[in-house]
């Protein structure tokens, strides 16, 4: 790689850095291309994208950005998957690894937030971003359908209790004493 190609490759990386959520760190050392292909696959599917460059140069393109705790884990021939999307990257890394024993998950850093591999873990066991907005969107439509029960609950109670007389005032008809009714008077 020449000293052009390299910067361009630090730069590139350090945009990545800059704008991702969260960075997982993983060696894949033995790993088939049609292996990498389907993490990619995934990856990309999830909304995550996977970088495998080299160490040194993803530790200069850390320089100066909020996942810069992960540089100690770029040991070996390592793997950077990211996602701007807290959640997708760990996921679908933590899952590749349990079908796949050659890759082997590190740890990573979400924000400023060092991670080892029990938080990523942790993280990867949460619901995904949009899991989270269709419960939210389920807690907050919830309010309005009891609301709305609640609105024609009162009413179909006095209709009931209405029809409870009406029905009480028929077995009573007719009456044994003659109904005297007197004109209304103003």
């Amino acid at each position: 790689m020449e000293r052009a190609e390299k910067a361009a490759a630090v730069k590139e990386l350090n945009e990545v850095f800059r704008t991702t959520s969260v960075a997982i760190v993983a060696h894949y050392s033995g790993l088939t291309v049609a292996q990498m292909q389907k993490l990619r696959a995934q990856m990309k599917q999830a909304g995550a994208s996977v970088k495998v460059s080299k160490n040194r140069l993803a530790k200069i393109a850390l320089e100066g950005t909020d996942v810069a705790a992960i540089g100690s884990l770029l040991t070996g021939p390592t793997v950077i998957a990211t996602s701007d999307d807290p959640v997708a990257a760990p996921k679908v890394a933590v899952e590749f690894a349990k079908t796949n024993d050659k890759f082997v998950v590190l740890g990573g850093s979400m924000g400023k937030t060092v991670l080892n591999v029990d938080g990523v873990k942790a993280l990867a066991s949460l619901p995904s971003l949009d899991e989270l907005r269709g419960k939210l969107v389920g807690l907050i439509q919830a309010p309005a359908t009891k609301i709305a029960q609640l609105t024609t609950a009162p009413a179909a109670k006095v209709a009931r209790v209405i029809q409870a007389y009406a029905s009480k005032s028929e077995a009573a008809w007719p009456p044994s004493q003659p109904v005297k009714i007197e004109p209304n008077r103003v």
